[in-house]
């Protein structure tokens, strides 16, 4: 059980490792003799090889025959295909299998290794030769004898040597056939349980020495190939005395075991046999019999008459384990006994480890040609290491003696694949000398070593190498063209041609540099301008000569050094700057730019003024010109002097450049209406005007130029029904609609002139008033609404509270109603108010005393309160804040605008308007500061013009007209009652409405 077991796991360990080694096997049944070039096989399809598409090969597929150097193989095998021929030399299964008569059991075994290494797998091949019948069966000798005694019975038998054929098999011997027998002898065929077949002689008839002593027949032989092959040999049987008793042999089998190292001489076995006859017929005789092997009858002896059997020559189990001896003893009868003794050679470890080298890269002169860029796992050789002991003794390990970047990877048994266990590298190693070491586990244990010499081919795998990957170089500029710059060097690691270096400039090097191919040398081959360029980097190449070529870059950076070979240059050989009148001395006028194209020193530029130091100064750094005067634009409108620019070079360069400094208007004046010449004057607009007529024109000028002077009119207040439109150029106001009864009366209109000045516009404010009616009649009454309309704000439209006549009926009712009840009691309040009047005029006459003792100015009591108006016309500007104006206006003056201290080289495109506009105004009209909004002051004395803004009925005179106004100084009682009275009816005629 343990050793059924054991070979199991040995069984499986094989498996196993054929499997991890990519190692296969593949048998394949070859006829012997086969002609040259039969196909036997096909290994691409019998191993089901099958290529993954995503696998890349270094080489095509291979089938390589791996076979000992010096030995003939007896088949071919197609590299490319994988077709296995058969060879010009013959197979013959007698030869290759001498002495093995099983059908079964005669090899011929090869490997054979798929290539390349991404596929590797070793396979191999068994070989079944079948035998063919190309031997004939062969008696021993040509005549036999047989002896027979006289008194033989008949059916008795006697052994015949059997014939040798080496063929197996139905090749092998079928068929014993006895010719002229004379029907006194018959033949009969034993078959041994090993398949031998033994003729035996049968006598048929009582023999009779005295009538004949001789018989003389032929005895054949056939086998059973197609066609069969025969021999015949002389068979003769000698008729002799009567001997009763055979010997008889005390043991039949004898089974011995001889170690094979026995000396000579060394006894095997003692027969033992004896005879029941007496005399002559009891002296036995021992013999081989005639069918042991030569090599038996050469290795044991027999003593004839002791039946001894002594070794005769040395032993060796590995010739032979086995040796079958039959023995035959003979007392001179007719039949002998027979024995066998069986003698096993018992195995010593007397057999060194053969190592059998067979190559996959064939090796040139006795040395393999590897390259260093062979990949893992390359496969070299296929080494048999093989023992001729057994067990044990025969058991073989395989190694090298030292470390080296090979490796031996077991296939089969007793089978190692040398191959290539690390990357390889020519220039750390370049030759190899492998000492493969086979050693048995005897005791003591027997070694045998084989030299394998592998020698390492250089490959281009080593790049040139720059001595440094980055070259600085500089150079002074206006060099002379062929200037040596510096000599560029590298090494490689390769050998032979695959260390020659060839230099060459890199595709983005400039044509101005030349590089020498040999020697590296590079040079310019013209002058350099450092203002051109001052900085060159380009590549330079190494490149070798190998196959393919390496090559490596390196950077190449020149740096071109500055001479004083360039003057200053002005960005401009002219230089204008325009700059505000108000400009404060030591301003900023402008900025002189000037460049010098060489650097260092060399570009390092001093400003100076040639003419005109007492009224400019320029900073000789930074070239910031500023004034040491103060400019009047009146007195002097430009200014013209020379900048010089000097270098700082050992052989100083200067350049000159002219500067002009042009003096421009601020807009420090605001517009001042000319017309109307007062705020207090009024226009008549008769009310059969026609639309679109130009009822009246404002008219201002601005003591500035340009578009500091260019002026835009435009209504910003008291145009609620926009009945009146402005020409925003001309100044032309024209009647928008056609004037209805509602219009009638006094309209006061806000009109803004403004400039179009930078960077911030200046405008002025004034009252026109436009009195609505037929004719007028009474002109002072027009005055005192005018006078009026000044106490009240700019902001609320005079007229804002009339009510517009409407054609609806009801409507007119209603009024008529309410205007009689407002005449009633206009009547009774009139009556109440003069009876009252008597007794508070004393208090009226003390407080005019009061209001005289105050200050002229205090006799401007009335403002106009400007307040953000909200007219319907969206074009209009709203006024924010407050704005008092005196009823007498006096001239205003706006605080000048301070110009930024920036220049600006661009000359005004604008034209000078304003001098179509200078004129000496009389009477200025009001102007308004653009200051910040203050809150707006509430008046408690604002006098409000009458609802229809037209004369009172019934009055003469403006004086009159004033009387029958209500007096705000005196009330009474009485007045308070009529007043509750009043607004009581008041409030009820609304809701009337």
């Amino acid at each position: 059980m343990d050793l059924l077991s054991g070979t199991y796991l040995l069984a499986v360990l094989l498996t196993c490792i054929v499997f991890q080694s990519g190692a296969q096997e593949k048998n394949y049944t070859v006829r012997e003799e086969l002609p040259e070039n039969v196909l036997i096989g096909n290994l691409l399809k019998d191993l089901n090889l099958t290529l993954d598409p995503d696998v890349s090969l270094s080489s095509p597929l291979q089938f390589k025959l791996v076979y000992k150097t010096g030995d003939v193989p007896l088949i071919r095998v197609e590299e490319n295909t994988g077709e296995i021929f058969t060879t010009a030399n013959r197979i013959d299964r007698e030869k290759l299998c001498s002495g093995i008569f099983s059908e079964n059991r005669c090899f011929y075994e090869v490997e054979v290794a798929v290539l390349p290494d991404e596929v590797f797998r070793l396979v191999k091949i068994r070989f079944l030769i079948e035998d063919i019948n190309d031997n004939a069966p062969l008696f021993p000798s040509t005549v036999i004898n047989i002896s027979i005694p006289e008194n033989t019975a008949i059916n008795s038998r006697y052994s015949v040597p059997s014939a040798i054929d080496p063929d197996i098999g139905v090749n092998g011997i079928q068929h014993y056939e006895l010719l002229k027998g004379q029907n006194v002898f018959g033949l009969d065929i034993i078959e041994t349980p090993e398949g031998d077949k033994w003729p035996q002689l049968i006598v048929q008839q009582i023999l009779d020495r005295e009538q004949k002593d001789t018989y003389v027949m032929k005895i054949k032989v056939e086998d059973g190939g197609t066609p069969p092959r025969s021999s015949t040999a002389i068979l003769q049987v000698t008729v002799t005395d009567v001997n009763d008793n055979r010997p008889v042999f005390k043991e039949n089998d004898i089974e011995v075991s001889i170690p094979e190292n026995a000396p000579v001489g060394t006894s095997v076995s003692q027969l033992h046999a004896t005879d029941a006859d007496l005399g002559s017929n009891a002296q036995i005789h021992f013999f081989f019999s005639n069918q042991i092997s030569s090599l038996a009858k050469r290795l044991f002896a027999l003593d004839n008459t002791t039946g001894l059997i002594t070794i005769k020559e040395p032993l060796d189990r590995e010739e032979s384990p086995v040796h079958k001896l039959t023995v035959l003893a003979s007392d001179g009868s007719s039949i002998p006994s027979r024995a066998t003794v069986t003698v096993n050679i018992t195995d010593i470890n007397d057999n060194v480890p053969s190592i059998d080298t067979r190559y996959i890269i064939n090796p040139v002169n006795g040395t393999v040609l590897l390259s260093e860029k062979a990949p893992l796992n390359t496969k070299i050789a296929l080494i048999t290491v093989m023992d001729k002991d057994a067990d044990l003794n025969g058991k073989v390990t395989c190694f090298t003696d030292h470390d080296v970047p090979f490796r031996l990877k077991p296939v089969f048994d007793n089978q190692f694949l040398l191959e290539t266990a690390t990357f390889l590298d020519y220039e750390a190693t370049r030759e190899y000398a492998i000492k493969i070491v086979a050693s048995d586990s005897g005791k003591p244990p027997l070694n045998q070593s084989a030299m394998l010499l592998i020698k390492i081919k250089d490959e281009n795998d080593n790049a040139p190498v720059f001595t440094q990957p980055v070259i600085g170089l500089s150079i002074p500029e206006n060099n002379a063209p062929g200037t040596q710059l510096t000599k560029i060097s590298a090494t490689d690691a390769d050998s032979g041609r695959n260390a020659e270096i060839s230099y060459m400039l890199g595709s983005d090097a400039p044509p101005i540099f030349n590089l020498d191919r040999r020697t590296g040398v590079l040079t310019v081959v013209r002058k350099l301008d450092r203002e051109k360029q001052d900085r060159y980097s380009f590549t330079v190449l190494a490149k070798d000569n190998g196959m393919p070529p390496l090559q490596t870059n390196a950077t190449v950076t020149l740096s071109v050094l500055d001479q004083n070979d360039n003057s200053p240059a002005f960005t401009h050989n002219e230089y204008n700057f325009y700059v505000p009148e108000n400009l404060p001395m030591y301003g900023t006028v402008g900025l002189i730019t000037v460049t010098d194209a060489d650097s260092g020193e060399n570009a390092a530029v001093t400003l100076s003024i040639l003419n005109g130091r007492e009224n400019f100064i320029i900073d000789p750094l930074t070239g910031v010109i500023r004034p040491n005067i103060t400019f009047d634009r009146e007195q002097q409108g430009s200014y013209t002097f020379q900048v010089k620019a000097i270098d700082g070079g050992r052989v100083q360069r200067s350049s000159t450049a002219k500067v002009t400094i042009n003096v421009v208007d601020v807009n420090d004046n605001r517009p001042v209406f000319v017309i109307p010449s007062s705020n207090y004057s009024y226009e008549l607009i008769p009310t059969a005007t026609n639309p679109g007529s130009v009822v009246t024109k404002v008219f201002a000028v601005d003591n500035d130029t340009g578009m500091n002077a260019e002026l835009r009119y435009s209504i910003i207040g008291g145009n609620s029904r926009s009945l009146f439109t402005i020409d925003q150029l001309t100044g032309n106001i024209t009647l928008k609609e056609k004037v209805i009864t509602a219009d009638h009366g006094l309209h006061r209109l806000v009109i803004k002139v403004n400039d179009l000045g930078q960077p911030e516009s200046l405008y002025t404010i004034a009252l026109v008033h436009l009195f609505v009616n037929e004719t007028i009649t009474n002109g002072s009454y027009v005055q005192e609404l005018v006078r009026r309309n000044m106490e009240t704000p700019v902001g609320q439209n005079v007229g804002d509270g009339e009510i517009t006549p409407q054609t609806n009926d009801y409507v007119k009712i209603i009024i008529a109603i309410i205007a009689g009840t407002m005449t009633v009691i206009l009547v009774i309040f009139v009556t109440a108010l003069v009876r009252c009047r008597q007794t508070p005029r004393h208090k009226v006459i003390k407080k005019k005393k009061k209001k005289k003792k105050r200050s002229p100015k205090s006799l401007l009591l009335n403002f106009v309160t400007i307040e953000e108006s909200k007219p319907d016309d969206p074009a209009h500007e709203h006024i924010n804040g407050t704005l008092d104006i005196p009823v007498e206006l006096e001239e205003q003056t706006m605080g000048k605008y301070n110009w930024a201290t920036t220049p600006t080289t661009f000359k005004p495109d604008s034209p000078d308007l304003a001098k179509h506009y200078k004129s000496a105004s009389p009477q200025p009209t009001f102007q308004i500061k653009p200051e910040t909004p203050v809150p707006p002051k509430k008046h408690h004395v604002i006098q409000e013009l009458p609802l229809d803004n037209t004369f009172v009925v019934g009055c003469d005179s403006l004086s009159k007209c004033s009387s029958s106004s209500s007096d705000p100084y005196s009330y009474n009682e009485t007045l308070a009652q009529i007043g509750i009275m009043v607004l009581i009816l008041f409030k009820s005629a609304v809701l009337l409405l």
